[in-house]
């Protein structure tokens, strides 16, 4: 399983306000700790970053390959950004990846770029129509990315497929689908296709203490389906990995010594199943 560090983000403060004053100490800080809680790429998401966005992409390129050697995945809708950071990317610890071309028109030309520097790509399967319903539209929409991808020349090996986590709180019934859409994925082609998730959208817009649990039995939930990487706190994956015995356990029917433990996989695993309806306080029924 690759773990992409998901956070040097624009949407964290700490972060901004780094990018912002081009001070790369907290930004170079909280690369080399991801590195050492085992991501293999950093993720640099820049967001939009429409106005002096070629200049700050360059800068948290370098900045992170001075301390850190791994690849990094340049994160923005800014198609030019994402050029300006693979002019500097370091290739000799990893291909870059582009966050991400999809069936949008206007995410076309991202295919363009990964072709051009032979860099791997994420494939989001969502397009100008809205968000796929379930595994077999995302299913159809990754059959078009890839399709589209050799047309552009980008080898498939390059490709990574995203199947879109949606919230668990809002949108309870995708979290399932999803798992569902990791494994149909590896029928799109021989080899399997690469598959990817930003993982802690299935937490968004819970309470910050139960963040980290739905995150873990996710990752865990998916990587049984055969999920390839995920974007994501390397930290957490890290305990999830500690996890993963006591989880199959309990769905092998066993009982843990430990009860409360026990009702905290039981529940959350009923819920991003579908098989009790989310509710903030889930733990506590």
């Amino acid at each position: 399983m690759i773990i992409i560090g998901e956070k040097l983000s624009v949407i964290a403060k700490r972060v901004r306000l780094a990018m912002e004053a081009r001070d790369k100490g907290p930004i170079q800080e909280i690369a080399e700790r991801q590195f050492r809680e085992g991501a293999a790429i950093i993720d640099a998401n820049i967001g939009p970053a429409e106005d002096g966005g070629e200049d700050l992409m360059q800068w948290m390129v370098t900045t992170i390959q001075e301390k850190v050697h791994a690849p990094v995945c340049l994160d923005t809708t800014n198609v030019s950004a994402l050029e300006a950071g693979l002019k500097v990317h370091n290739n000799q610890w990893g291909k870059a990846l582009l966050n991400s071309t999809s069936n949008d028109p206007e995410r076309f030309p991202v295919l363009e770029l990964a072709a051009k520097y032979n860099c791997d790509v994420i494939g989001l399967t969502v397009g100008k129509g809205g968000l796929p319903a379930d595994a077999e539209e995302r299913a159809g929409i990754a059959a078009e990315i890839m399709a589209r991808a050799m047309e552009y020349g980008v080898p498939l090996e390059n490709i990574y497929l995203d199947p879109l986590v949606l919230q668990i709180a809002t949108t309870q019934d995708q979290a399932v689908k999803v798992i569902e859409t990791i494994r149909m994925f590896q029928d799109l082609n021989d080899p399997p296709m690469k598959t990817v998730v930003g993982l802690s959208n299935i937490s968004n817009g819970c309470p910050k203490a139960l963040r980290p649990i739905l995150n873990k039995y996710y990752f865990l939930m998916l990587a049984e389906a055969g999920l390839t990487a995920a974007i994501a706190d390397a930290a957490e994956m890290a305990e999830a990995m500690h996890e993963k015995a006591l989880i199959a356990e309990v769905m092998a029917g066993k009982t843990l010594d430990d009860p409360k433990k026990m009702a905290e996989i039981v529940k959350t695993v009923d819920v991003i199943m579908n098989k009790t309806l989310y509710a903030h306080s889930y733990l506590e029924m």
